[in-house]
């Protein structure tokens, strides 16, 4: 069968391309925008990949044609296979199709660190010896590729809240159906689908609607926006997470739940916590200590769903937590690209105020106060380039000591305006050549540059390096 993905250089349309493969298919693509590292990884796994959106790509006439949730009416491929009566489908209901059918479908949901959770737990998985299938929607370091069958009933799947396509405006994750969920965190995001808050908690509720009786949920304590939603109508067991709360009140959390789980940090960066599990009705709580290479409390958050998901596939939490002191981490995620100079420069996907904000505090209590930060951040999100953020993005940067904006054609959110009345010393440049100058003359020995886009950025972190080593 001849597989033909449309907008399969995305993060999870380049996944699903690598289980199609698995699955013996035949499988093409094409895409207006290609970069690492998705486009090395499909080229390794011998999947061809077209530029552009040309008719002529489907001059060969695959069986079926999987359209990305970025592709819209007037792109000139799908409007050949829309005139040509060709058969089409949506990547999630591809999944749930040919993939998920009969699998305990473990999916993380939420606004943030759906990536890097899934990889957490995929690992974990993979290191008590239940060979998961997976599908994750970036690279991780612990795995040679972003997707994989699997040899067990369990998969992990990224459970993504965007659209599924252009004909289908359901949530991706009302698709896959899991029986174990984790709900992450919940803020508005996708201004481009979505009107206001109330209507993202809608899909999250469609989705608790149908989880199963013997599934589970896995939240954080005391996040309004995913309480509402909760309290919408919950119809499955439901576990939540505290951080730093003292023994009583986890007891009487533990009281009303069950099982209640709590942080208990060990250091400032992240990179030690103790996970304690509450039981009703029980004393001391039992306890599974982290110790990783991983940076920032928001981190240590997604680590400890990460640990009670596997719980219930049937992990010892002291087993899921001695998996996580081998987690490599998620390209993309925080990254060192280089070193040139005694200056480092990482590549990080964070593209909301929040993900800013963690991450930078996360790499400024694992720095402790040796080397200046300088953040570089392109607006790339629709969410971003609407200027939906324009009042927050500020404060997102708060723990850098320079910040620099570059400005898009035709956003709405106005970058000079921003750098003007930063409290943090801040700099709005509109060319990618005009940001590397900068850097190259300002920047120092000891410093540590993180470019945060969900893009390739014009291809900046190479280009600075190598003016850096220059």
């Amino acid at each position: 069968m001849h597989l033909h993905i449309i907008g399969i250089c995305g993060a999870f349309m380049g996944s699903l391309a690598l289980l199609a493969r698995q699955l013996g298919q035949r499988v093409s693509g094409c895409d207006a925008n290609t970069y690492p590292p998705m486009s090395t990884q499909l080229e390794d796994c011998g999947i061809e990949v077209l530029e552009g959106y040309l008719p002529e790509h489907l001059d060969q006439t695959p069986a079926l044609v999987v359209v990305g949730n970025t592709i819209s009416r007037g792109n000139p491929v799908l409007e050949r296979v829309l005139d040509e009566g060709m058969p089409y489908i949506s990547g999630p209901q591809w999944l749930a199709q040919f993939v998920l059918r009969d699998k305990w479908v473990l999916g993380v949901a939420g606004t943030h660190g759906k990536t890097s959770t899934s990889a957490m737990l995929a690992w974990i998985l993979e290191y008590a010896g239940l060979k998961p299938g997976f599908l994750i929607g970036g690279v991780t370091n612990n795995f040679p590729v972003s997707a994989r069958l699997g040899e067990s009933e369990f998969f992990v799947v990224e459970a993504d809240e965007y659209d599924s396509a252009f004909c289908d405006k359901r949530s991706k994750f009302i698709h896959y159906a899991p029986r174990t969920a984790i709900l992450n965190n919940l803020e508005f995001d996708h201004a481009d689908i979505f009107d206001d808050l109330a209507a993202i908690q809608r899909q999250f509720h469609h989705l608790l609607r149908i989880l199963p009786g013997n599934g589970r949920v896995i939240l954080p304590a005391g996040e309004p926006a995913l309480d509402a939603v909760i309290e919408q109508g919950c119809w499955t067991p439901a576990q939540r997470i505290g951080m730093a709360l003292d023994a009583e009140e986890c007891s009487r959390m533990a009281e009303e739940n069950e099982v209640f789980w709590n942080i208990r940090p060990g250091a400032d960066d992240g990179s030690a916590f103790e996970l304690e599990q509450y039981r009703a009705g029980t004393g001391e709580p039992s306890v599974a200590a982290v110790a990783w290479n991983q940076a920032g409390l928001h981190n240590a958050r997604n680590a400890a769903a990460a640990i009670i998901a596997a719980e219930h596939a049937g992990v010892l939490a002291a087993t899921a937590a001695e998996a996580l002191g081998r987690f490599s981490g998620v390209k993309r995620r925080l990254e060192l690209r280089g070193l040139a100079g005694g200056i480092s420069v990482y590549d990080d996907f964070a593209h909301h105020p929040t993900a800013i904000a963690s991450t930078l505090r996360g790499l400024a209590a694992k720095l402790g106060g040796e080397g200046r930060i300088i953040a570089v951040i392109e607006p790339r999100s629709n969410t971003m380039k609407a200027g939906v953020h324009q009042q927050t993005l500020n404060e997102s940067v708060a723990a850098a000591d320079q910040a620099v904006w570059f400005q898009p054609r035709d956003c709405d959110l106005d970058c000079g305006a921003l750098a003007a009345a930063a409290k943090t010393p801040s700099r709005a440049f509109h060319s990618v050549d005009a940001i590397i100058d900068f850097l190259s003359a300002t920047a120092r020995a000891g410093d540590h540059i993180v470019i945060m886009s969900n893009g390739g950025f014009g291809g900046i972190h190479e280009r600075l390096l190598q003016k850096l080593r220059g």
